[in-house]
């Protein structure tokens, strides 16, 4: 049933294209419907009810080509996550596209639809696929259905740009990818993530596991292999925007969960590399999304440090691995798990509403916003409680994954020797460094974007989105408070995940019993404060019901001549911070100084922008060294035939010599 019902949705995906313009968000919307409730009823059915995997093989014959669908607990948990995530944001999607149907052909919408349906769908098959063959080519067409989501807006040359650089840093991490599967298929005879373990088994593991994890690592984010993701998230709509951070990104995750559960040996030397990769990711993520004006573009550095988050509790699981310690073990791979459906969650949940913030503004620059509260209470309901969430605030979901990779490090560092102890240590300081940071980073986003006063005349004019915009939001928010409140709903599942993928299927069950009591007696606490806040805020409202409410500017401490000039920006709100990191983030401001001279000062300009160090050593170095040499071979470019001819005949003596001495 599923492979028919796959490759019917994808037949039927064409329709897209021949529908009238009116009918193709719902025609694409049945084909996600059926599609999702299938998979997601076999994903629950596999994730809650079986403990063996479910395994359809496929044969085509006539093609000399065949593969299996595997679903197993780790690919129901990723398929549920991946509808949930693709459903809201397309959701979101139907009101967002709205004002670009009087400005775009029917065709943009066609592909724009069509790519969304096979970017679900290669998630979906992504996750479900253990052959090395099919697996890559659903990631080829993950990376090009995401590039043509990306440059929606392609008129503009800049995200056309963006999406160029996405799609080539795509295709070598693919290689980086593919590369490995070779690897390990000359030295098994098996194409796919059925010959890691036996290849493991009698080779060195750190060489392979490097070479995907560079390859996944492009698709995640990781420091320094993380330069296409702030481009690509400002640029692309923003429910791709949101699918992309939500779960696409994830997908890495996914192969990497993989590559570790067949590892066999340097388990020690891995962690501690994920680890301190994770950790840079992290801090440097969180660092860089401190210092953006662009709301989007922080959320995208914001993705960073969560991946860093995540890639903590993977580096954790190894280690534990190495040290055969099953707490660590566990709560390290079932935090990151957790982790990745919570990221689904809130961040989906930050894009959409940054995304009706620039849709009622027309403006992503936080500096140009203030005072959306007031005109958009929805959309700061929703961002506010998404930013309680990426926080790790309870009872928020993100409190859950991080108590669990707090837990984990706490349970494990007494009696693990100096050695053991000082590496979780750093996890510890590390973890609880990014956490700090991040409540930083959102307050100053929620506040400058939402609190105050009026900064332009953008936000004059602006008002609350289309109810559908905000409908996911809020869908969001209830599945957020059922994490948060009944953790065992997604900590139980997780576990098992981990000991079945990593543990032999072996835990005390009283370890989990004592972390759930913990999490739901904070939680209970939490939302009892929720509780009594809003009962109090209901009963101010009910008492001053029939009384007369007026409404003023924000109190300026007395001054009545204030200004929004005089309130704090984006850049002055984070300016001690940037000063600090300025030797790592590399800050620069451009102003035109007043001069002695000018007793009336005209007016001036100031203006500061971070940029990101790894741009100019991952992209703009090697393009420049890449376009100088091009250069030098140009001068071969005669536009003399004769000189073709030569060039011609001089390959076909070096290919005849190499092939006389079995160079080739």
């Amino acid at each position: 049933m599923l492979p028919g019902l796959f490759l019917a949705v994808l037949l039927f995906s064409f329709g897209i294209y021949f529908v009238p313009n009116r009918l193709k968000y719902m025609f694409t919307l049945v084909l996600l419907l059926v599609t999702m409730f299938v998979t997601s009823s076999w994903g629950i059915k596999t994730l809650f009810y079986n403990d063996l995997p479910l395994i359809i093989n496929m044969n085509f014959e006539f093609l000399n080509f065949d593969f299996s669908f595997f679903i197993d607990k780790l690919s129901s948990f990723f398929l549920l996550a991946i509808n949930f995530t693709s459903l809201t944001g397309f959701i979101y999607a139907y009101k967002y596209l709205e004002p670009y149907y009087r400005i775009k052909y029917p065709l943009s919408f066609s592909i724009h639809y069509f790519s969304y349906l096979w970017l679900f769908l290669s998630m979906s098959m992504v996750v479900m696929l253990q052959d090395g063959t099919a697996f890559i080519i659903l990631w080829e067409i993950m990376a090009l259905s995401s590039f043509m989501l990306v440059i929606f807006n392609a008129e503009n040359r800049t995200i056309m740009k963006t999406g160029i650089n996405y799609l080539i840093q795509m295709h070598i991490g693919m290689l980086f990818i593919l590369i490995a599967f070779t690897i390990a298929e000359n030295g098994t005879g098996v194409m796919g993530f059925a010959s890691l373990k036996p290849y493991f088994s009698d080779h060195s593991n750190i060489i392979l596991f490097l070479m995907f994890f560079i390859g996944f690592g492009m698709k995640t984010g990781f420091i320094p292999l993380h330069t296409w993701l702030p481009l690509a998230h400002p640029s692309a709509p923003s429910h791709v925007s949101g699918i992309m951070s939500g779960i696409m990104i994830k997908m890495g995750f996914y192969g990497i969960f993989r590559v570790v559960s067949a590892l066999q040996s340097d388990l020690l030397s891995i962690g501690i590399i994920i680890l301190a990769i994770s950790l840079i990711t992290g801090i440097m993520g969180i660092m860089s999304a401190i210092t953006q004006r662009d709301i989007k573009k922080m959320l995208a550095y914001s993705t960073i440090e969560n991946v860093g988050i995540i890639g903590i509790g993977i580096g954790l699981g190894v280690i534990g691995m190495a040290m055969n310690n099953q707490v660590l073990i566990l709560f390290g791979f079932s935090g990151a798990l957790v982790h990745i459906l919570n990221h689904s969650l809130f961040k989906s949940m930050l894009f959409f509403a940054a995304g009706s913030v620039n849709h009622a503004t027309h403006t992503k620059d936080m500096e140009l916003l203030g005072g959306l509260i007031k005109k958009m209470p929805h959309t700061a309901l929703i961002f506010l409680i998404g930013s309680l969430a990426i926080c790790g605030l309870p009872p928020f979901n993100g409190f859950v994954s991080e108590y669990l990779l707090y837990s984990g490090m706490f349970m494990s560092i007494s009696g693990s020797g100096l050695y053991y102890s000082f590496i979780i240590l750093s996890g510890i300081i590390g973890l609880s460094l990014i956490g700090g940071l991040a409540l930083f980073c959102f307050t100053r986003a929620y506040g400058i974007t939402f609190l105050g006063q009026e900064r332009s005349i953008r936000v004059s004019g602006a008002k609350e989105v289309n109810v559908s915009m905000n409908v996911p939001g809020y869908i969001i928010i209830f599945v957020i408070m059922v994490i948060g409140l009944a953790s065992s709903i997604v900590v139980i599942p997780a576990f098992d995940i981990a000991s079945a993928t990593f543990s032999n299927n072996t835990y005390d069950s009283s370890m989990l019993t004592n972390v759930l009591h913990n999490l739901l007696q904070i939680n209970l606490l939490s939302g009892l404060f929720i509780i009594i806040t809003v009962a109090l805020f209901s009963l101010r409202r009910y008492i001053f019901r029939s009384k007369k409410t007026e409404h003023g500017p924000t109190w300026g401490c007395g001054y009545t001549a204030g200004t929004p000039k005089h309130q704090y920006t984006a850049s002055s709100y984070s300016d001690n911070f940037t000063g600090l990191a300025n030797p790592v983030l590399r800050s620069k401001t451009l102003r035109e100084e007043i001069m002695p001279a000018d007793i009336f000062p005209e007016k001036k300009s100031f203006n500061s922008e971070s940029k990101d160090i790894f741009d100019d050593y991952i992209i703009k170095y090697p393009k420049e060294f890449l376009l100088n040499l091009l250069k030098k071979i140009a001068v071969m470019q005669t536009g003399q035939i004769h000189h073709y001819i030569l060039y011609t005949f001089l390959f076909i003596i070096a290919a005849l010599l190499l092939t006389y001495f079995e160079l080739i």
